[in-house]
């Protein structure tokens, strides 16, 4: 019986070790309307990609958004050669390629790790990590 809430605690502290790995030991907060405009106009956003790698997207300060940028490892196959629309809608970011995910409008929400680190969730559950850039 002593093993169990020992194995219990062990991965409770775990979890807590990976998400301050991920947040870089800063606390982690969600993003306001404004704070999204302040971190993501005029940026490029690079994308983690799994088994490594990243990849831009570009969100001008117009209103437009591309794959511009330079993509790193399997990244390079992820990045989108589309352009499309992005705008904040509430306290979420949205936004709709032209041809990219069939044109179809996504939303997410955006969470701060501290730094240039941000968690995203899409309206359909997906999440990741990205960085910003310049």
């Amino acid at each position: 019986m002593i093993a169990r809430p020992f194995f219990a605690i062990l991965c409770s502290a775990a979890t807590v070790a990976a998400s301050l790995i991920l947040s870089g030991g800063a606390q982690s907060r969600e993003l306001a309307a404004e704070d999204i405009r302040e971190k993501i106009a005029g940026k490029r956003i690079f994308l983690a990609v799994p088994l490594g790698g990243e990849f831009p997207l570009f969100y001008r300060k117009d209103g437009r958004v591309d794959g511009s940028g330079e993509a790193v490892g399997l990244g390079r196959l992820a990045r989108p050669t589309d352009s499309g629309r992005w705008w904040i809608a509430g306290n979420r970011l949205c936004q709709r390629w032209q041809t990219w995910y069939n044109g179809q409008q996504m939303c997410f929400q955006l969470v701060s790790l501290g730094g240039d680190r941000l968690r995203w969730t899409q309206d359909n559950g997906d999440t990741g990590i990205a960085r910003i850039g310049n």
